[in-house]
């Protein structure tokens, strides 16, 4: 390697470059190479990624490890990607100079991704990568493994034998979408005539403009049809012998060779700082769901610890005591979740924030709970089994309410939002089913009721 890049990079065509535009072109790649590692890396050392997000996108991980290690080596990948039969694994056998990736009649022959070393390039590092059809009958396993070897790779050659089908651009459009660099390599070109193929080519490039710049759509004929050819022998004997003809991808090198020269790792750099980019909204988007499920699990817990402590409890005062100190712990609790920290004082002040916003239901929640304390004082607690129902499902909903506006609140980042609380706690009460929650609440403190009374 040279200036810390692939040498196969240097070595071809010189006289195309002068030394001093060598040198800033490697100083640039380097630049790229580094961003693009340091952005892969901090993906792997990431300590706020939570362990359960990180098995569940475990083989996403190993893959940025193998992206880690190819740019570590200078390595390039070059993906053949399309419909079944195009001709995918005869182009990379034209490339390669040998018949090393299967070629059969059969429909679909290729049903996993293969990867050889381009060897034409002296000092190694170009990988080509066979791909199953886009179109595979029952293969959505395959389709989707398709799509992701072509995401992984560097370099993408989309290959049609024809006029481009409605199946070939959607693909296309994803993969520009993913800002994937791709060649549409037109295989099979020595099925038409000269005038067939510069009309062929015309549309393609044409229904092609805003995916492909025209010089990026190659002909290209990877494995001939079969002809006739007459032998004569020495004694002017004449043999019909059939045999394909030798492969036609001149212009497809050619191509190949421009672009690497001209991109070099920048692709390879520009590849995985696309997959990093990915992969962190993907590991956003785990975050924001693990902790929504475990918020969830958190609400859940205090609004049933509140509504039994609520319902049984034989003491008035401390009714609602108990009511302000499991909602406080509840967000707290919360804050936590969201990799944040709160005093209990600024709990409380959360709390009287959403309980103002929604002061006609805590005047309910309240007149329901002062009034059972009541009958509970004077009835010395006798009266705890007929208020339990009613009392602690009022004080379970209470705090579910106030649970979920904290969880808002703390997953914007401790923000309300342009709106401000009222249209949160607002949306959070047109949303939440009371009746369900009220019945979900009864179930709950009843089957734990049941549970301590019966030990």
């Amino acid at each position: 390697m040279q200036n810390g890049l692939p040498d196969w990079l240097w070595k071809r065509s010189p006289e195309k470059n002068s030394a001093t535009e060598t040198q800033d072109t490697g100083k640039d790649e380097q630049r790229h190479l580094q961003l693009a590692q340091e952005n892969l890396r901090e993906l792997l050392e990431d300590e706020r990624v939570p362990e359960v997000v990180r098995d569940a996108l475990v083989d996403d991980f190993q893959q940025v490890r193998a992206m880690l290690d190819k740019l570590e080596k200078g390595y390039l990948h070059i993906a053949v990607f399309g419909r079944v039969s195009v001709g995918k694994s005869a182009l990379l056998n034209a490339l390669l100079g040998e018949n090393r990736f299967s070629v059969s009649a059969l429909h679909g022959e290729t049903r996993f991704s293969h990867m050889q070393p381009w060897e034409e390039i002296e000092a190694g590092g170009v990988f080509l990568i066979d791909t199953p059809g886009i179109n595979e009958i029952s293969g959505e396993d395959r389709e989707r493994m398709a799509h992701e070897v072509a995401g992984r790779a560097d370099l993408v050659l989309f290959v049609v034998d024809g006029d481009v089908t409605e199946t070939e651009l959607k693909a296309l459009k994803v993969l520009k979408a993913r800002q994937r660099p791709m060649l549409v390599v037109l295989n099979k070109a020595d099925r038409y005539t000269s005038d067939e193929l510069e009309l062929l080519l015309t549309s393609l490039r044409g229904k092609l403009a805003d995916i492909v710049a025209p010089e990026q759509v190659i002909p290209a004929a990877a494995r001939p049809a079969e002809r006739i050819y007459v032998q004569v022998d020495e004694q002017g004997n004449e043999t019909e012998v059939r045999k394909h003809p030798a492969a036609n991808i001149d212009e497809l090198k050619e191509a190949l060779w421009l672009l690497l020269e001209k991109e070099g790792m920048s692709l390879s750099a520009l590849n995985a700082s696309l997959f990093a980019g990915e992969l962190s909204d993907e590991v956003a988007r785990r975050i924001v769901e693990v902790r929504r499920d475990v918020a969830e699990t958190v609400i859940r817990g205090y609004c049933l610890a509140k509504g039994v402590a609520v319902a049984v409890n034989p003491i008035p005062i401390a009714d609602l005591v108990a009511a302000l100190a499991m909602d406080a712990s509840m967000v707290v609790h919360l804050a936590h979740v969201y990799g944040m920290s709160v005093t209990r004082g600024e709990a409380s002040e959360l709390i009287r924030t959403i309980g103002m916003q929604m002061a006609a239901l805590m005047a309910t929640i309240w007149t329901v709970n002062v009034a059972a304390s009541a009958l509970k004082a004077a009835s010395a607690g006798l009266s705890t089994v007929v208020t339990a129902a009613a009392q602690g499902g009022v004080a379970y909903y209470g705090t579910y309410i106030v649970g979920k506006a904290a969880q808002r609140y703390f997953s914007q980042g401790r923000s309300w939002g342009e709106d401000g609380p009222k249209a949160v706690v607002r949306q959070i009460l047109e949303n939440v089913d009371k009746d369900s929650i009220l019945k979900q609440a009864r179930e709950d403190i009843s089957r734990r009721l049941k549970a301590v009374t019966s030990k």
